[in-house]
């Protein structure tokens, strides 16, 4: 071909490549490899060893403690959902507010943000690779949280059969599946609140700042939902359904309302992860 026909030939647009197992993977290395990250993720594991040894060597009265407490002696497998309860309104939230934080801002205030973009690497790609990371560290710390609680009642108090909250006797097999089922709506849970992480991280550089207010929207949303007087409105804050995975503990469990509390956090999670695409997309990290 002439040299006239290669100078007027165009050049190909160049196309992001698809999110990939290698770009994961260096994210989860990234988060998993913070010491703060895994001491977290020791804390979450101490946190149903202490309860159930509590429980243990003081067996507490009916009415005292954390929801499903009183049934620990009889049913090792409700230290899961014991632990739970008790991560669920501060200790989760407190783990993914650190990686949520952390994932866009940590990388604009060390500089390296404008070098990931410069490779080229499309933004969208960036925030979907950051938000696979801080899921896949919620979805950790929540299984972390249930097999700790599960293997220490076990070892403690036993799984001889397994009763549910509304008396009915069901198999251990039984009882394991609706403990998935537990851990997997304590996830969706928290997707919610991961998604306003994200998108408090793309507005700064400081990801203390952006963990401070991923917190703060956290607490605010409990404190919202303990005053009667807002009546139905508390019914589309975050974390009104948060505790409300004891709906699978019972024979006939409501599907169609497991479903609409999921929805709920999902629906946040959607609002803000577009708010921070189109935070990210249009922000000038070239300076």
């Amino acid at each position: 071909m002439p040299s006239a026909d290669l100078a007027a030939a165009p050049a190909a647009p160049y196309t992001a490549p698809m999110i990939g197992g290698r770009q994961v993977l260096s994210e989860l290395r990234l988060i998993f490899g913070r010491r703060r990250n895994l001491a977290m993720l020791v804390l979450l594991a101490a946190i149903p060893v202490f309860i159930g040894t509590a429980v243990k060597v003081s067996t507490p009265r009916p009415g005292e403690g954390p929801p499903f407490i009183s049934e620990l002696t009889n049913n090792g497998l409700f230290l899961a959902f014991t632990a739970l309860a008790v991560c669920l309104p501060v200790f989760l939230p407190l783990a993914i507010a650190v990686v949520a934080g952390d994932a866009v801002a940590g990388e604009a205030g060390a500089g390296t943000l404008r070098y990931l973009l410069s490779i080229p690497v499309s933004r969208t790609r960036l925030l979907v690779v950051k938000s696979l990371g801080v899921l896949i560290f919620a979805a950790v710390g929540v299984l972390v949280v249930a097999v700790f609680g599960m293997v220490a009642g076990a070892l403690l108090f036993g799984v001889d059969g397994f009763t549910l909250l509304s008396g009915d006797a069901v198999s251990v097999g039984n009882g394991l599946a609706r403990s998935a089922g537990v851990a997997a709506y304590a996830f969706v849970d928290l997707v919610g609140l991961a998604a306003i992480g994200l998108f408090f991280s793309t507005l700064t550089e400081v990801p203390v700042g952006a963990m401070a207010g991923t917190v703060v929207s956290a607490i605010t949303f409990a404190v919202l939902d303990s005053v009667p007087q807002l009546g139905r409105f508390r019914e589309i804050l975050l974390t009104h359904n948060w505790l409300h995975f004891d709906e699978l503990l019972r024979l006939n469990f409501d599907v169609g309302s497991l479903l609409r509390w999921s929805l709920l956090s999902l629906g946040y999670a959607v609002v803000f992860f577009l708010a921070a695409w189109a935070r990210i997309t249009t922000a000038d990290v070239s300076g």
